[in-house]
């Protein structure tokens, strides 16, 4: 770049000017008192550059003369691109403001300006990232696809696979939950009342009714599977029991469902928390409310659970424009 020189860690700065000036010492101290690594300071020197090219293309000689206004015009040119320049994507817009406001706290901090215009401009807000969740076609091709594994009693094991699938999607629970429900815990299910007791985050409990499939697939693991299962272990009060009749690890519960998915022809498209996910979104597809959903699940609050209700809009957009007379060309 023309007229630069270079910084007190020697490394090539922001051409000089008095803007630039003050950006290169702003690096220098994230270099020297922050210790960032190379690539982010190689981010900050790209983001604080095209800020110095937009102040000075306002005339602005000094980030005394800058207003908040100029900083929340830079974000929006960031977003809206111009003929020499295209537009940025949310994150890398919301990384050059982060930069910038970086840069006027370290100024003000350092009294080279008496205030800090870029702390009311906040980054923009990246778009929430839909749950995937599984076709219920899909949901059935998984657990009709729990099969056969290589060593031990595989009934057993596929028993144990079963319910333990069943119950991810009938529950809605986190894996972590599963694997840690006790023969206690189960102990009073019944037909009757198929209500299992779940212990979430902050050890927080919950009530979730458990559907028949899941409810059955459960009592037969229970009555022909875990005894066989616990003979060789310790006397381990989990439910869910791994070969040696020790406690299933999350690790083994994640590897069931990934080789159960690869038989399905699923692979690369279930976790468990794709199980959740899938469990939250079909009962909003088939009428349930929000908030129902929302205890079922265990969020504390219901903004959580509401991103799932972003999930069904193709399906409204799919029987719209199927249904409405003016819908369609």
């Amino acid at each position: 770049m023309p007229d630069a020189k270079k910084s007190a860690t020697g490394s090539e700065s922001i051409p000089t000017s008095q803007l630039r000036r003050h950006a290169a010492g702003y690096l220098d101290h994230l270099i020297v008192e922050r210790g960032l690594t190379k690539n982010s300071i190689a981010a900050y020197r790209r983001d604080l550059a095209r800020y110095v090219d937009f102040c000075e293309g306002r005339g602005l000689t000094d980030f005394k003369q800058v207003a908040t206004a100029e900083i929340s015009d830079f974000l929006v040119s960031l977003r809206m691109g111009s003929s020499e320049k295209s537009p940025l994507a949310p994150a890398s817009a919301a990384r050059t403001v982060i930069a910038v406001r970086g840069l006027h706290a370290f100024l003000a901090r350092e009294g080279i300006t008496t205030s800090d215009p870029a702390r009311a401009v906040k980054p923009p807000g990246l778009a929430k990232r839909l749950p995937k969740a599984l076709s219920f076609s899909d949901i059935e091709l998984l657990l009709n696809a729990v099969g056969a594994h290589s060593g031990g009693d595989i009934s057993v094991l596929m028993m144990r696979d079963r319910a333990l699938l069943e119950l991810l999607y009938g529950t809605g629970a986190r894996v972590s939950e599963l694997i840690d429900l006790s023969i206690d815990d189960v102990a009073t299910l019944s037909v009757d009342v198929p209500i299992l007791r779940l212990r979430g985050k902050g050890n927080k409990e919950r009530l979730v009714p458990v559907g028949k499939h899941a409810l059955s697939a459960l009592d037969i693991y229970l009555v022909r599977s875990r005894p066989v299962l616990a003979q060789s272990g310790k006397g381990s009060a989990a439910v869910f029991l791994n070969a040696r009749g020790g406690p299933l690890s999350r690790q083994s519960a994640w590897a069931i469902l990934q080789e159960t998915a690869q038989k399905a022809g699923l692979a690369g498209k279930v976790s468990p928390h794709t199980m959740r996910h899938s469990f939250a979104t079909h009962l909003l597809e088939n009428g349930a409310d929000v908030r129902v959903v929302q205890e079922l699940l265990g969020h504390a609050s219901v903004t959580t659970t509401q991103i799932y209700t972003m999930v069904t809009v193709d399906q409204l957009r799919e029987v719209y424009a199927t249904a409405h007379p003016r819908a369609q060309a």
